[in-house]
């Protein structure tokens, strides 16, 4: 058996996170923390060498990505296929104000349709919101493309906690509209093998190196 270990970890923290302000596509760059998050989850890297580094193209993560890539003396590759789901309209709102501004969409989101998609960004055409199908499809098709590539070998990914999310979905071979019960937290460590296109869990959850508390995905933060 040929597998490949896939390491994918969310971002450091961010100012918005820490508010609990919606990111999805929109570019946020670490703040003071998450730099330190980041630097610390490069040193806790460093023993065990990469053959690669992807990351997604919104600073948050590039940072974070950037880090591990510095110890490691490796580059970073970038692909847009990683980004966070896109939100549409609720992109830089709190998440306490969405029950008010949108009552409709945001009771419709939290059924978890898989199927619904965010109202379009007012002044920006092309943010039209994605369906947690899609997304999914994006996400683990982008993660299936590198473990092929790297077939064999140990990589890291750096992207976002719905991205993180994805991948436990289709490791566990959960549906769409499942409720969440996994934590995601800022610069955590998730383990995954691949064989034969099939993603399967080996960690969850890795924050050992942190060594203070950090933030969660959904319920402290957002993505």
């Amino acid at each position: 058996m040929v597998r490949t270990e896939i390491l994918l970890i969310r971002h450091g923290e961010t100012a918005w996170n820490a508010v609990r302000k919606l990111q999805g596509h929109l570019d946020i760059p670490l703040n003071a923390e998450g730099r330190r998050q980041a630097k610390a989850l490069a040193a806790g890297l460093q023993q065990e060498p990469l053959s690669a580094i992807i990351s997604s193209d919104l600073q948050r993560a590039m940072q974070t990505a950037g880090e591990i890539a510095r110890l490691q003396g490796l580059p970073t590759r970038i692909d847009t296929a990683l980004r966070e789901r896109c939100f549409g309209d609720f992109e830089g709102k709190l998440y306490s104000e969405l029950p008010e501004l949108y009552p409709d969409e945001y009771a419709h989101w939290r059924s978890r349709d898989p199927d619904f998609h965010f109202p379009a960004k007012q002044d920006d055409a092309d943010n039209v919101g994605e369906s947690i199908r899609e997304f999914q499809q994006r996400t683990v098709n982008a993660i299936l493309h590198y473990a092929a590539q790297y077939q064999g070998k140990k990589i890291a990914i750096v992207a976002h906690g719905g991205v993180l999310e994805c991948a436990y979905r289709a490791a566990m071979n959960l549906p769409l509209n499942a409720e969440r019960t996994i934590t995601i937290y800022n610069a955590s460590i998730n383990r995954f093998s691949c064989n034969n296109g099939q993603l399967s869990l080996i960690d969850w959850g890795d924050i050992t190196h942190l060594g203070n508390e950090i933030l969660d995905e959904i319920a402290g933060t957002a993505n």
